[in-house]
């Protein structure tokens, strides 16, 4: 049985770590590079960067933060926001991150999954699906959520997984921010329905949220943000909790 891992998520606007409810309302959360130091320090098992508005905004990762954040960290590192090339993903790689991730990218080209799966391995490529329930479909958003797709999630990442993916970043829009717990409805869904590694996010609010995704969904990792980045709760404290609850933990 695969390890869970927990996993802290920097969202990156401005250069700055920031937080929001439903991907809206953003306020800071602070310094990134601070921020992936304690994390790393607290035994966090993975970190992911995602530079938010790259795609809105029509630009490229932040390399520079990227940089400065890799050298806090000895942990796997993930970057997303604003790649579309194999050049993009090259030059994160050589700045520091160990993956990468692609979400509206993927959903225009498909194909670019599979190219960058080929030219660095699929272990390498994680797809980002922001998910969000509109009447009884569960529909992907790109755009940094701005825009609903036709394609449901469950099919999409099948797709994905088929093509090349290594990891899916499951992100369910409804409980992003609210701290009401995981979507456990839609990670089971694509967890049970692909044979790659699914990260739920979106929703963490307490130890006991970890605790119900990781036995009741396929899920081996989870992601937080604020419950972390505000001290609500720490990762050593919520290691313990889910080792108390004989899950096993990295």
């Amino acid at each position: 049985m695969l390890k869970k891992r927990i996993i802290p998520c920097l969202d990156i606007k401005d250069g700055c770590t920031v937080k929001g409810i439903n991907f809206e309302g953003l306020k800071n959360a602070g310094d990134p590079v601070e921020l992936a130091g304690k994390y790393e320090r607290e035994g966090a098992d993975e970190l992911i960067f995602l530079d938010i508005t790259a795609t809105v905004e029509n630009r490229k990762t932040f390399v520079e933060l990227v940089k400065d954040i890799a050298k806090e960290l000895s942990i796997p590192f993930t970057v997303g926001g604003g790649i579309s090339s194999v050049e993009d993903v090259r030059r994160l790689l050589e700045a520091g991150a160990d993956k990468i991730s692609i979400n509206s990218s993927a959903v225009r080209n498909p194909l670019l999954i599979s190219d960058l799966a080929k030219e660095f391995g699929s272990q390498c490529i994680v797809v980002a699906i922001d998910t969000k329930k509109i009447g009884n479909d569960d529909l992907v958003h790109i755009r940094g959520g701005r825009q609903a797709t036709e394609l449901t999630t469950v099919e999409w990442a099948k797709m994905a997984a088929s093509l090349g993916a290594g990891e899916i970043l499951l992100t369910s829009m409804d409980g992003d921010g609210t701290k009401a717990g995981f979507d456990l409805r839609i990670t089971r869904a694509v967890s049970e329905n692909i044979t790659i590694p699914v990260i739920a996010s979106g929703g963490a609010g307490t130890g006991d949220d970890f605790t119900k995704v990781f036995n009741e969904t396929r899920a081996t990792g989870a992601l937080a943000a604020s419950i972390f980045h505000f001290n609500e709760i720490s990762i050593p404290e919520l290691k313990q909790q889910l080792k108390n609850q004989k899950l096993p933990i990295r």
